[in-house]
């Protein structure tokens, strides 16, 4: 031994030091922090979101839209007005048909559009306009919805990963333990327990760097739900998640019919088309049916003379300066570029309803293989312990044995935290929940 620097006595106290040290322990949950269910947490993303909240003020002001198109179509615009002029000297006012230094006026001014094509299409652009903000609205909620989900998972995995690092810990100090009496004992090397102080120290860095990930997360989760502070989430059914109720068939074709980004994608298409319907109008001709009714006087209330006139106008637009045929051309950009869009989500719905649906599976089957792992790696380190105490077997396979306990621990974790996220990514496609939400 003295050819490394090290005798094993002084080895032996340097471990024994270093073991007396205070064991660091996984970060627990903080009763200070408020906890919240799933559910709970996607209602409040919901109000919390500046996505979500913009969602519904689009559909607050497309409301308006449309309420404002069929009032244009069924009543008149009514305006009415008052005048009063002084001049430095006097004039005829016809009015009052006199001589007088003022004039005074008020009228009433009524008109409404007989035929007018952009009145009737400007109703069809409202409504398509209302669907598409409602199905945005949708879409937009299961997208806070994952966002919210995600942050939830990774509370609840990093809380896990904090536990299987501080089991990690306890484990290696044990055997440092065991390790510290059998070279005192002589029936082992001291290089024994150097090994194992290396697996402490690893131990005690993963316990720091999952107690880190969770403070983050937590405040992730809390920033996600509108909290100026962390959020601890409460803790879920961890028993094997159940098969999909549909076949990835039938989940491509509701995509593809009901999904919430499609429906959303078609009524903008709906949109773009009654938008180039309302600038096509600009080429038809207008009749606008006025009436006016007004009093005249010098003074205030006017009222020497009153006047009443009804008229018909007919308007036809011949040129603008090509300002109408911008319109068209700019209206009908945006219609192609919709279509493609919804085009494209089309094509893609296969491909993004596959890879969740896959992925779903594939973290399922992962979750049950991670859990046999965890079954064999820890009969596995208990065998490799006994063998250990008793002169059995070397450290190296003792160390082996106790890492791959812990990497399939957090294999498992893993593997759970795919499986949430994947059905989460489904339930957003799909636009619907597919189980009852945990923790309601």
């Amino acid at each position: 031994m003295t050819g490394y620097g090290l005798s094993p006595i002084h080895a032996i106290a340097f471990v024994a030091a270093f073991a007396a040290l205070s064991p660091l322990a996984a970060q627990a949950p903080r009763t200070d922090v408020q906890v919240v269910t799933l559910t709970e947490a996607r209602e409040r993303a919901l109000l919390a979101s500046p996505a979500a909240i913009e969602a519904r003020s689009r559909i607050e002001t497309s409301a308006w839209e449309r309420r404002t198109a069929l009032t244009d179509l069924l009543t008149p615009t009514v305006t009415v007005g008052t005048s009063y002029t002084h001049f430095s000297d006097p004039f005829f006012n016809f009015g009052t048909g006199d001589i007088s230094p003022s004039a005074t006026s008020a009228t009433l001014q009524a008109s409404y559009s007989l035929l007018g094509w952009r009145k009737f299409v400007e109703i069809e652009r409202a409504r398509a306009s209302l669907e598409t903000a409602e199905a945005s609205e949708t879409a937009t909620a299961y997208r806070v919805a994952l966002a919210t989900d995600a942050a939830y998972f990774a509370v609840l995995a990093d809380h896990e990963l904090s536990r299987v690092a501080a089991e990690r810990l306890r484990r290696a100090q044990e055997q440092l333990g065991i390790a510290r009496v059998r070279v005192q004992a002589g029936e082992a090397i001291a290089t024994d327990s150097l090994q194992l102080l290396l697996e402490v120290n690893r131990a005690r860095l993963a316990v720091l760097r999952g107690d880190s990930a969770l403070a983050v997360s937590t405040l992730r989760l809390g920033r996600q739900i509108g909290l100026d502070g962390p959020a601890e989430a409460a803790p879920l059914d961890t028993t094997t998640a159940p098969a999909l109720p549909l076949a990835l068939d039938q989940a491509v074709t509701e995509l593809r019919t009901q999904g919430p980004e499609l429906v959303a994608a078609r009524a903008a298409e709906q949109t773009t088309e009654a938008a180039l319907d309302a600038e096509r109008g600009g080429y038809l001709p207008e009749l606008t049916l006025s009436a006016t009714t007004g009093a005249y006087d010098a003074e205030f209330f006017p009222s020497a003379l009153r006047r009443s006139q009804l008229a018909f106008t007919v308007s036809l637009p011949i040129w603008n300066g090509g300002q109408r045929e911008l319109a068209i051309a700019r209206a009908r950009a945006q219609r192609n570029v919709a279509a493609a869009q919804r085009q494209d989500l089309e094509r893609a719905a296969a491909e993004h309803m596959a890879e969740a649906y896959r992925g779903y599976e594939t973290a399922r089957a992962g979750t049950d293989l991670a859990t046999v792992s965890v079954a064999v790696a820890t009969e596995s380190f208990r065998v490799q312990s006994v063998r250990y105490a008793e002169g059995a077997t070397t450290i190296l396979d003792l160390l082996e044995a106790q890492i791959s306990l812990s990497e399939a621990e957090a294999s498992l974790v893993q593997a759970r935290h795919a499986t949430r996220l994947a059905l989460a990514r489904i339930e957003t496609l799909l636009g619907r929940r597919l189980f009852d939400a945990p923790g309601s």
